[in-house]
């Protein structure tokens, strides 16, 4: 059973006992199996009352606890009660059925102008999940901002800024079925066995995981711009409790790190 049937389960059922506040989340690239799995997760999670997804056509949601947001309207500031707190992903493109289609789909040359609608529309909390090939990231742009775009983003003002920086999982093109084709793949998967275990690509389910985790515990963090390294996300991935690695890393505390399994050859 998928989170998703989970999440339409609790909604029926009337022996959960709901916090007493709950807050409301805005997601903007809800398309791509990144972007529906963080979906999926915040759904799941007790602490909002309402997870909204941008969309640039109309759709007919019939899920409770989700709501739409046209992305016409994002510039437009709503009423009182609403979202406190924006993740936007930046997803790989695949196969998208109609209703993924419908989904708003950010670019990361649009980051600045997206994260101005943003503020100005009253969000104080901003995560940014930026998929990356890990391996060729400098250590200190793993643990720092990485460009001017982020930069700017950084200026805004927002209360709580995050940058989750997850390996970038391969591309999934068929070999082709040429000789000369084949020795690359075979060359280049080799070469993907020389890169760090904790700087390997992490499952989908596990980054939404970590990333609603994050949303669920920003607002009692210190205020201030952080930027998750890839080796983070692959940390939460190996771990039972992620809500508490989301604990400490937002004090402070260094995460344990985990014995790597050995890579299968």
């Amino acid at each position: 059973m998928s989170l998703l049937q989970h999440a339409l389960r609790a909604g029926q059922s009337g022996q959960i006992q709901m916090p007493i506040t709950r807050r409301r989340v805005l997601v903007v690239g809800g398309a791509g199996t990144l972007g529906a799995a963080v979906l999926e997760h915040l759904l799941a999670s007790t602490a909002f009352a309402q997870v909204s997804v941008v969309v640039s056509q109309p759709l007919n949601v019939a899920v409770r606890g989700l709501a739409t947001v046209p992305e016409a309207a994002l510039a437009e500031r709503p009423e009182a009660g609403a979202e406190d707190t924006a993740i936007v992903v930046f997803d790989r493109e695949r196969h998208a059925n109609g209703r993924e289609l419908a989904f708003a789909r950010p670019q990361p040359e649009t980051l600045p102008v997206l994260a101005a609608m943003l503020r100005e529309r009253g969000l104080r909390r901003l995560l940014v999940v930026m998929p990356h090939a890990a391996a060729s990231l400098p250590d200190a742009l793993k643990r720092g901002l990485a460009n001017l775009d982020e930069h700017a983003v950084a200026a805004l003002g927002f209360e709580h800024l995050v940058f989750v920086r997850s390996a970038q999982m391969p591309g999934g093109a068929a070999s082709s079925a040429h000789p000369l084709q084949r020795l690359a793949d075979w060359v280049l998967a080799q070469m993907r066995l020389m890169i760090p275990q904790r700087d390997k690509p992490v499952r989908p389910a596990k980054v939404a995981q970590f990333v609603a985790q994050l949303a669920v515990r920003l607002p009692s963090a210190t205020p201030g711009t952080r930027v998750v390294p890839p080796e983070l996300v692959w940390e939460a991935a190996q771990r039972q409790d992620v809500d508490a690695l989301v604990q400490e890393w937002l004090r402070g505390v260094e995460a344990e790190a985990s014995t790597p399994q050995p890579a299968r050859m």
